[in-house]
């Protein structure tokens, strides 16, 4: 935690826009270093009280949520489909350590909503580092949406397809499949495929994926027909 409250802190600290805002800060961070039942109340509190400013309430769900203190979970899942994605960011480091149920469900509707594919990505990251029941079905249900020539929300893509390597589902394989056929995707994609067990993953031909035998040594990962999976460019 200290490291995203540390970021959380300064990034809020150049925020604040009178000494009234900067007393206010300072109380909070009294309050996290505290860390009493009292404090937590105090806490929970500015999560409901009327015009407290976005970043109070942040800071106070962000000490709450990663105390596992259930009433920030209102706030965090607000801030995980903010418009600015460092705050979805913070949220996302929160609810990973809240240990409420309701996160994956609700990180879930959030990364298939297609109104919503914009401020998605946190949404699709934090569903693979749950590995909750919901993650696989919403990544892959996410994923094949975006397979679509020239779509601008490619990174929300390219985190579906890290996402489901690392949760190693076999579930995922026809959409990981699909996605090798797209250059940003592609690198990614066989590298997923790959660790599920898939090897000669096709590039533009649409050849069929070939599952290794397991009687055999596995061989090495081919390089995708398709160019890498780019890392550049502006958020989508």
């Amino acid at each position: 935690m200290e490291d995203a409250f540390h970021e959380l802190t300064d990034r809020v600290r150049a925020e604040l826009r009178s000494p009234q805002d900067l007393v206010a800060y300072e109380r909070l961070l009294g309050l996290a270093r505290k860390n009493t039942p009292a404090g937590r109340e105090e806490l929970a509190q500015m999560l409901v009280a009327v015009e407290r400013p976005l970043w109070a309430r942040e800071i106070a769900a962000f000490i709450l949520g990663c105390t596992g203190d259930k009433r920030a979970f209102e706030t965090l899942v607000l801030l995980l489909n903010y418009r600015d994605p460092v705050r979805c960011a913070t949220a996302a480091h929160a609810l990973s350590r809240l240990g409420d149920p309701r996160t994956a469900r609700a990180a879930a509707a959030l990364a298939t909503n297609p109104l919503r594919t914009a401020y998605a990505l946190h949404p699709v990251r934090l569903l693979a580092e749950l590995r909750a029941p919901q993650s696989v079905p919403a990544l892959i249900a996410t994923l094949e949406r975006l397979l679509t020539p020239h779509n601008p929300y490619w990174r929300v893509a390219l985190a579906c397809v890290e996402g489901l390597g690392a949760l190693g589902d076999r579930r995922a394989v026809p959409a990981l499949t699909a996605a090798v056929a797209h250059p940003r995707l592609a690198a990614a994609a066989a590298a997923s495929l790959a660790r599920l067990g898939v090897h000669d993953v096709p590039g533009r031909d649409g050849a069929k994926a070939r599952e290794s035998e397991p009687q055999e040594s596995e061989p090495q990962e081919p390089e995708p027909k398709g160019s890498g999976a780019r890392t550049g460019g502006d958020e989508a």
